[in-house]
């Protein structure tokens, strides 16, 4: 019988936002934008840890009064500067597993077992890694113009899962290796929070999901 992946879901969430202050705990919606992130990664059936990389104790208290754990990250890779791999790698090698799930807390917007079906695309197709994106038919202006049908369209990241090979990560820093597979996602799913229009509309978007 196969040994089943021990699935680590990782979300990175630092201090020091300058768009937003406090843009990690800040309120949305009712509850802190961190929060949204750590109930659908709890809520997600294929996930067996969740753990918040973080060097702000004030992040960190949200996210234990959520029900993720903490992994301190050394102020180093919580930088203006500092790339995901280096905070991704120190989660590995902190909290062993075979797939990595890295979910941003600034893309607040999930549709319900969108983690779960990521997962499972990335598990079925033994891919290197899945990410999500988003189907764009726009035109570069000045070009000629053809029907939107037409257009072929471009899948663009959109930030909101990730899923990776763990080793790819640890032992050869490869985010994407040779076979990446994506899964695409609603145009609401792909809004990220950088500045507080962002803020706003995601707001907005949230508070008219939970009344349907």
């Amino acid at each position: 019988m196969k040994k089943k992946q021990f699935v680590l879901a990782v979300i990175p969430a630092r201090g020091g936002s300058k768009g937003i202050p406090g843009k990690n705990i800040k309120m949305i919606a009712g509850k802190p934008l961190l929060a949204w992130t750590i109930e659908h990664a709890l809520a997600a059936k294929t996930v067996d840890r969740v753990v918040v990389s973080t060097e702000d104790k004030k992040i960190a208290a949200v996210a234990r009064k959520w029900g993720a754990e903490v992994l301190e990250r050394p102020k180093a890779l919580a930088t203006d500067r500092a790339d995901t791999l280096p905070v991704l790698q120190h989660a590995l090698k902190n909290c062993p597993a075979d797939v990595l799930v890295v979910l941003q807390c600034t893309s607040p917007i999930r549709s319900k077992g969108l983690v779960d079906r990521c997962v499972a695309k990335f598990l079925k197709t033994k891919a290197d890694s899945l990410g999500t994106v988003l189907s764009d038919r726009n035109y570069e202006y000045g070009a000629v113009m053809p029907r939107r049908q037409e257009i072929a369209p471009r899948l663009l990241d959109n930030g909101n899962v990730y899923v990776n090979r763990a080793d790819l990560i640890l032992k050869k820093g490869d985010r994407h290796g040779k076979r990446f597979v994506t899964l695409e996602t609603s145009r609401a799913e792909s809004f990220e929070i950088d500045e507080p229009f962002d803020f706003w509309l995601c707001e907005k978007i949230l508070l008219e999901r939970r009344i349907r």
